[in-house]
């Protein structure tokens, strides 16, 4: 089996957003408040949230743990992201984006379990990978007219780029150009 020890990485804040309760679609803020049920006044509050395609093995809408309390992405993989889309940027807002981290390198690939630190004392833990969809792809879509091929091809473009999303472990604040400290567990390759 292949063993990695601990990691510890830092990068910066670039952005914060929060989406209304209304759309996923999110505006920019200076700082975002968490609490143990997530970013508050976000569209993905709650301790709970019903299931969805993302999870084919409960029956669509059963209510289950909210591990989506917050969509990460990396500032250096959404110029990727808009390179292979032949656009000037990926707008993080139209694809949900509540914290743009920069200088972490393939942020993405980054394991479940995995903390992040912030100033304040907030904490949060990432839960895995945020696959793109279709449903982002349409959203940025809406921004440029007459490409009707970003809907589906930003779901080809993101792939294994999209980001991540992540849990609330201890709330606090989060601020525009925070210092983010990341501790990466040790790892092992588990394979059957």
């Amino acid at each position: 089996m292949t063993k990695v020890g601990v990691q510890k990485l830092t990068g910066k804040v670039a952005g914060l957003f929060t989406a209304p309760k209304d759309t996923f679609v999110s505006e920019a803020a200076h700082s975002i408040e968490l609490d143990m049920h997530g970013v508050i006044g976000d569209h993905h509050y709650g301790l709970t949230r019903q299931s969805g395609g993302r999870e084919p093995w409960y029956k669509r809408g059963t209510e289950m743990r909210n591990e989506r309390h917050i969509s990460i992405l990396s500032v250096e993989e959404l110029a990727g992201v808009a390179k292979t889309l032949e656009i000037d940027a990926v707008s993080p807002e139209r694809i949900g984006t509540n914290m743009l981290i920069e200088g972490v390198p393939s942020l993405s690939k980054i394991p479940p379990r995995t903390q992040f630190f912030f100033p304040s004392g907030a904490v949060i833990r990432i839960d895995g990978y945020n696959a793109p969809c279709k449903v982002s792809g349409k959203s940025l879509q809406e921004a440029h007219d007459g490409r009707v091929d970003i809907e589906l091809g930003f779901v080809k473009a993101a792939e294994e780029t999209r980001g991540l999303v992540a849990w609330v472990e201890c709330a606090g604040a989060i601020n525009v150009n925070d210092e983010v400290k990341i501790r990466i567990w040790p790892q092992e390759l588990y394979v059957v």
